[in-house]
C-alpha cells in the first residue's frame, strides 16, 4: 500500500542514504541534545530513515524503536546498524497503529524532517496519539523543513506557531523553538525549525 506522506522516497532512497549518513547524529541534533535523556532510556524514532539517529541513541545506551514505513530505507538500515538495542518497525503516521497498540510509553520521541509530510488533517490525528506515547517527564522533539519542495515529494508549509497551537490542544507546552536555522547542506533556500515539547502538567 502506498503511503502519501512517503511519496518520492522509495525511488530516491538509495541516493539519499550516503547524504543522510554523512553526518553524525550529535552534529545534526546539537541544538536539542540537552533535552535527550541522560540515563539509558527508551526512544521512539518516528521516520527513522537510514537509522543514523537510532544508531546514535543505541550507542549511548538507549533502547530504540525505529519506525520507518519505506522498505527501501528500513531494510538496508537494519543491516547497516545491526544493534540489538534497535527494533525496526514498519509503521506510519498518522495512526501509528502498531506502536500505539503496544500501550508503551517513551522517554523521548523524535521526528526528524517528518511532520511537514503530513497534511493538516493527518497532523491533527497524529499528535494526540504521539502525546499518549510520552512518559510524564518525556520530551517530543521535531524538525520542520521550509523551502522549495523537492520534485516528486509531498510536503506542506507547516509553521512553528501552528504546531505550537496544535500541541497546546494535546496538553503539550513548548520547551524549545529555534526558527530559520540554516540548512547543513548546500541548500541556501532551505531553512529548518527545531521544536521541543513537554507535557504541560510536568512543567507546572
Amino acid at each position: 500500500m502506498k503511503i502519501p506522506s512517503t511519496q518520492g522516497y522509495p525511488e530516491t532512497a538509495e541516493a539519499l542514504v550516503p547524504i543522510y549518513e554523512s553526518r553524525g547524529y550529535i552534529d545534526v541534533h546539537r541544538q536539542v541534545a540537552h533535552l535527550f535523556p541522560k540515563a539509558p532510556g527508551t526512544v521512539l524514532d518516528i521516520g527513522a530513515g537510514t537509522g543514523r539517529d537510532a544508531a546514535g541513541f543505541a550507542a549511548i545506551g538507549h533502547k530504540v524503536i525505529a519506525v520507518e514505513p519505506v522498505d527501501e530505507f528500513r531494510l538496508p538500515a537494519a543491516r547497516r546498524h545491526p544493534d540489538p538495542a534497535i527494533e525496526w518497525v514498519d509503521d506510519c503516521l498518522p495512526h501509528l497503529s502498531k506502536i500505539a497498540g503496544r500501550a508503551k510509553q517513551f522517554d523521548l520521541i523524535i521526528m526528524t524532517a517528518v511532520w511537514m509530510h503530513l497534511d493538516a488533517t493527518e497532523r491533527k490525528l497524529a499528535l494526540p496519539i504521539i502525546t499518549s506515547l510520552l512518559k510524564p517527564e518525556a520530551s517530543l522533539v521535531l524538525t520542520l523543513r521550509h523551502g522549495p519542495v523537492p520534485a516528486g515529494r509531498r510536503m506542506f508549509n507547516v509553521t512553528a506557531s501552528e504546531t505550537i497551537a496544535l500541541a497546546k490542544t494535546c496538553g503539550l507546552a513548548p520547551t524549545l523553538c529555534l526558527l530559520d536555522q540554516a540548512s547543513s547542506g548546500n541548500q541556501p533556500d532551505v531553512t529548518w525549525t527545531k521544536l521541543a515539547f513537554a507535557q504541560s502538567n510536568a512543567l507546572a
